[in-house]
């Protein structure tokens, strides 16, 4: 435990570099746009590791939780773990977070904390972070299209539909699916299955907010075509004085 102790303490040693780095070749960029990138890395490097670990090294996730833990699925956890709590510290030193999100980072820390205390349910642990995670490009592409001034672009158009219908699918079908097999297994510790439903709680909240935009972005849609079929019609946008 020691050992993941070091690791886990340069690991973060390393995300936190990253991010220093940045900013010195990015100066002219914000604090916020270079952290940004550290998590879109951290994101993209997440997803292929998990998914490696899903799909090839096993073992199956919907089929064997509670397993013991594989020395790739404790580099992957501890790897994920010094990133969020560089990235815990971060929020709430420029404040930039909601408490949904610093309940999710919360939640994420303890639930790989516990993991790899308990050696066991690793490939569940896996399994969560690949759903959390593979929404994560989107969203910072997103973020990054309004800072550049495209994102009222038919790209950001293209991301957005993207990001709900990952969110959907990952976190609230085939995560619910994956909560479902977890709490039906006799094997996960109960703290294990409590901290499943605690992170789907999470999804939950995320959705609300997500179902709150989708109807803005509907609504602008939809007003964005009535105004196109008036320019159509009358060959200006509106009555002229």
């Amino acid at each position: 435990m020691a050992m993941l102790v070091v690791f886990a303490l340069l690991c973060l040693c390393c995300w936190a570099s990253f991010y220093f780095i940045l900013c010195i070749i990015n100066g002219s960029r914000s604090y916020e746009w270079n952290c940004r990138l550290v998590t879109l890395v951290h994101g993209m490097v997440a997803i292929c590791i998990t998914a490696y670990i899903g799909y090839v090294d096993g073992p199956w996730p919907f089929t064997y939780p509670g397993t013991k833990n594989t020395p790739l699925q404790i580099s992957a956890l501890v790897v994920s773990l010094g990133y969020f709590i560089f990235d815990m510290a971060w929020c709430m030193y420029f404040r930039t977070e909601g408490p949904v999100m610093l309940a999710h980072h919360t939640m994420s820390i303890l639930g790989i904390v516990l993991t790899l205390w308990l050696e066991e349910s690793g490939i569940e642990s896996c399994a969560v972070l690949f759903g959390s995670e593979v929404t994560n490009p989107l969203l910072q592409t997103r973020w990054f299209l309004k800072q550049t001034g495209r994102y009222e672009t038919p790209l950001g158009d293209i991301v957005d539909v993207l990001f709900v219908l990952l969110f959907v699918v990952m976190r609230i079908f085939v995560g619910g699916t994956m909560l479902y097999c977890e709490l039906i297994s006799p094997r996960p510790r109960f703290f294990i299955k409590c901290g499943g439903v605690a992170m789907y709680a999470l999804s939950w909240a995320f959705m609300v907010d997500i179902v709150r935009f989708a109807i803005r972005k509907s609504k602008s849609w939809h007003k964005q075509r009535v105004q196109q079929k008036i320019v159509a019609a009358n060959g200006h946008d509106g009555k002229m004085e």
